[in-house]
């Protein structure tokens, strides 16, 4: 297996006979972004997890640019659905407390030349030196997404960090994220519920099936489909709907969420 990131058979179990999800492996090359969709209670937040070194696997091996992953590190950037800011810091100061995590021995000029350049990238310059229990939930998901961004990690790792907001604000930021990844060459692996999100913004689609019981016993839950996403790289929320295939491919992903998402019923391999 190539790949900037590889996944090789990765399992957990907190029962040991029925493991929430087996012999998981796939690879995401340098750039690529790659959304994993499944119900709740698949394993997807595990997965993630384990790729951020926050947990740890039952079975398997993680390996970012050939190097196994044990642990956290700041190459790997997180942003969950809660912003996780400290609310007695400013949001200049929350994001220099990462960007000081990262470059130790940078001067205070630097640090604030960091800040401010990631800060502007997302559109909150002016509240820079506002506290977050000043700012919206979407500006407080911007801030995380700053930060996560602005210690320039080799990958960064996205637990549904837009599930929380009003359409509207999901709808902007998911345009920043986009634009910020392609300019920077992200890396990307995310968490979504919403398929629309995983259409706009992935390169592929990972379908995760749950594990169940059947007539053969328990079968644990795992990546059942790769979805490969042929739809114009430039594309954008509003013109979506407008591309030839996309209606194909929400039919195909909603389908396998209501129909196949449950292990042990027919799995197709990559549409």
């Amino acid at each position: 297996m190539d790949g900037f990131l590889k996944i090789e058979k990765l399992g957990k179990a907190f029962v040991a006979d029925k493991p929430v999800f087996a012999d998981v492996s796939f690879t995401l090359e340098k750039g690529e972004f790659v959304c994993i969709i499944g119900h709740s209670g698949c394993g997807k937040t595990t997965i993630l997890n384990v790729l951020a070194g926050l947990d740890v696997a039952t079975s398997g091996h993680v390996f970012m640019d050939n190097r196994e992953v044990v642990g956290p590190s700041l190459e790997r950037g997180v942003v969950f659905q809660s912003h996780a800011l400290m609310p007695w810091l400013s949001v200049r100061k929350n994001i220099a407390f990462a960007v000081n995590s990262r470059w130790p021995d940078w001067s205070k000029e630097q640090v604030a030349e960091q800040v401010e350049k990631y800060v502007g990238m997302v559109g909150l310059s002016p509240a820079l030196d506002k506290k977050p229990s000043q700012l919206s939930g979407g500006m407080k998901q911007r801030v995380g997404i700053a930060r996560a961004f602005a210690i320039q990690p080799k990958m960064l790792l996205l637990d549904e960090p837009f599930g929380a907001l009003d359409a509207l604000t999901r709808g902007t930021i998911q345009d920043e994220l986009k634009t910020i990844v392609r300019d920077t060459h992200q890396t990307v692996f995310m968490i979504t519920h919403d398929v629309d999100e995983a259409i706009l913004l992935a390169d592929r689609i990972l379908l995760m099936s749950n594990g169940a019981e059947n007539a053969n016993g328990y079968t644990p839950g795992g990546i059942a489909e790769v979805v490969i996403n042929e739809l114009p790289r430039e594309r954008t929320r509003a013109g979506l709907h407008h591309l030839p295939g996309y209606y194909e491919m929400r039919n195909h992903v909603v389908d396998f969420l209501v129909s196949r998402a449950k292990a042990g019923s027919a799995a197709g391999a990559a549409h």
